[in-house]
């Protein structure tokens, strides 16, 4: 009986907040509405946005209340309202999310009130109940019935706020402009940098190298012995223009991913960070040949991660160890770094975080960063492929 009541409890403490709920919707949100409404032409314009950025809070907390009890998440789609009047405005009325959420309120007016039903049950079922279980031996009878207006309640707000096909799509044009967004932001930036190398490292030692052999040859005739002094620090110079030129190329795709692999050239990484790197490797093989290989945009990616987030590190976490796993997943390739630092990791710090997120979003792939202050940091990538 005890397992009994405090089920009944429980459901009765959620269907009193659904009500509170439904009370509140009603106060706030219609009176909003009305006031929106009558007074579009003025007030309204501006008052209609924030109406639908509370009818969004309010189908965010039922969202939550329903993943308490049903343990499920209900996903969101909504788009972003921001920006001038006139595109909140519009953003507001056109969001597919938005007519999704009216249809719920509308709808919750009525059934957020059935812990009403709960009320008369309660005697009934200690009654009843009481004698099925305690004299009887019997299953409950009427007490469950308050559980199941739970659930019956969490049902139709899952049917009601589930987004729809549309709003699931809008969502996703609104994810894909914004990663186009900064893989091109991230794309300019590469290229920057690239000519910056080209421009400040190569082409100057290359135009240095040109005088040399510009000099050495006039030089020749007259003092053979500064002439070759002089062939031989352009040699240098030439040998030193190859070394910048690798590392420019390695900037772009590291040659080692194709010789090795990732898992080899993740393994050199590990070696050159001057940290103390445990691997773990899942579902992945060593060598270049070996086994099935994720596209080079892929490897590219997870190679430039594990560079960054041990660069990171070395220089900023004061910790002497990290650890990296390389996982072969059925969505396609995980990547995590952990370190035991300090913690405190900032995108906005210039850390190359923000990079790094970006070159991820490019191939639809997720960043996840967790670094409270006093550590660990932990890295972790999602990048997808269909293997």
């Amino acid at each position: 009986m005890g397992t009994t009541v405090r089920q009944a409890t429980r459901a009765t403490v959620r269907l009193g907040r659904a009500a509170v709920l439904a009370f509140g919707s009603i106060i706030f949100i219609t009176v909003l509405l009305i006031t929106a409404v009558a007074t579009l032409g003025v007030v309204g314009a501006g008052l209609l946005p924030e109406t639908v950025l509370l009818v969004r809070r309010f189908a965010g907390a039922k969202r939550r209340q329903v993943a308490e009890w049903t343990g499920r998440e209900i996903p969101e789609a909504y788009q972003r309202v921001e920006g001038p009047l006139r595109r909140r405005l519009r953003t507001a009325v056109r969001d597919p999310g938005t007519l999704n959420d009216l249809r719920w309120m509308v709808a919750h007016y009525a059934y957020g009130f059935l812990g009403v039903l709960a009320l008369p049950l309660w005697p009934a079922g200690l009654l009843v109940d009481g004698v099925r279980q305690g004299v009887l031996g019997r299953s409950p009878l009427v007490l469950p019935l308050i559980s199941r207006l739970a659930d019956l309640d969490a049902a139709w707000s899952t049917a009601l706020l589930k987004p729809s096909p549309k709003a699931l799509l809008a969502e996703r044009v609104e994810e894909l402009t914004e990663t186009r967004a900064g893989a091109v932001a991230a794309h300019e930036a590469e290229l920057r940098r690239i000519e910056r190398d080209l421009q400040e490292g190569t082409q100057a030692r290359l135009v240095s190298l040109s005088l040399r052999i510009g000099i050495a040859k006039r030089a020749y005739e007259r003092d053979p012995g500064a002439a070759r002094k002089l062939l031989d620090d352009a040699q240098d110079q030439a040998e030193e223009a190859l070394t910048e030129l690798r590392h420019v190329v390695r900037g772009i795709h590291p040659p080692i991913l194709t010789d090795r692999g990732l898992v080899g050239a993740a393994r050199a990484l590990a070696a050159s960070s001057g940290l103390d790197v445990t691997m773990d490797v899942d579902g992945l093989e060593d060598g270049a040949r070996s086994g099935v290989r994720a596209p080079a945009a892929i490897e590219a990616a997870a190679y430039f991660v594990l560079a960054e987030a041990l660069t990171n590190a070395g220089k900023h976490s004061a910790s002497e160890r990290a650890a990296v796993r390389l996982a072969r997943t059925p969505t396609g390739l995980s990547v995590v770094v952990r370190d035991e630092g300090r913690g405190g990791a900032d995108e906005a710090a210039g850390s190359g975080l923000l990079g790094m997120r970006r070159r991820v979003a490019a191939l639809d792939g997720a960043v996840r960063l967790t670094s409270p202050v006093g550590g660990p940091t932990v890295i972790e990538v999602d990048l997808p492929y269909a293997w």
